[in-house]
C-alpha cells in the first residue's frame, strides 16, 4: 500500500471517531498518530478525559493501524482489549494518542496505543488484539 492510499484510508474514520473530535495527525503502516481536545462532553464525573474516551480512541487507532496491514479484501475487529490509566487528562488539554504494531500474524495483529497528555506525560496505555477477518467466500 503506498502513502497516499495509506493517507485516504487514515482519513475515512467512522462516525464514532468524529463525534470524538479525533484527528489523525500521521498515518504509516507501522504508526498512527491522532490527538483529542478534552471537550467537557468528553469528561467524567471528576472533569477528566473519561476512560471510555481513552479506550474508544485507542480502539479506533488500533483499527486503523491494522486495516493498514490487511490485504485486499480482509477486515479487523477487536477481541481483546487492556488499558492502563496512569494521569488524568484535564478539559482543555489535548491527548495524543501514537498506535503501534507488537505483533503481525495471519489471523491476528497486536496493537499498542499510548496516550500522552499536553505536557508529554503518559496519561494511559492500551493494548489490544485485533482479529484479521477473511472476506466471505474466502
Amino acid at each position: 500500500m503506498d502513502q497516499s492510499q495509506i493517507d485516504r484510508i487514515a482519513a475515512a474514520q467512522p462516525p464514532f471517531a468524529r463525534h470524538l473530535g479525533l484527528r489523525v495527525i500521521s498515518a504509516r503502516a507501522d504508526e498512527v498518530v491522532a490527538e483529542l481536545v478534552v471537550t467537557d462532553n468528553l469528561l467524567n464525573r471528576n472533569g477528566t478525559l473519561h476512560g471510555g474516551a481513552v479506550m474508544g480512541l485507542a480502539d479506533n487507532l488500533g483499527g486503523t493501524l491494522t486495516f493498514l496491514n490487511l490485504a485486499e479484501g480482509q477486515g479487523t475487529a477487536t477481541v481483546e482489549s487492556k488499558t492502563n490509566f496512569f494521569r488524568p487528562v484535564v478539559a482543555g488539554d489535548t491527548a495524543r494518542a501514537v498506535c503501534t504494531i507488537l505483533h503481525r500474524g495471519r489471523r491476528t495483529v497486536v496493537v499498542q496505543t499510548m496516550v500522552l497528555r499536553g505536557d508529554g506525560k503518559p496519561a494511559a496505555v492500551v493494548i489490544q488484539t485485533q482479529m484479521v477477518m477473511e472476506a466471505s467466500g474466502a
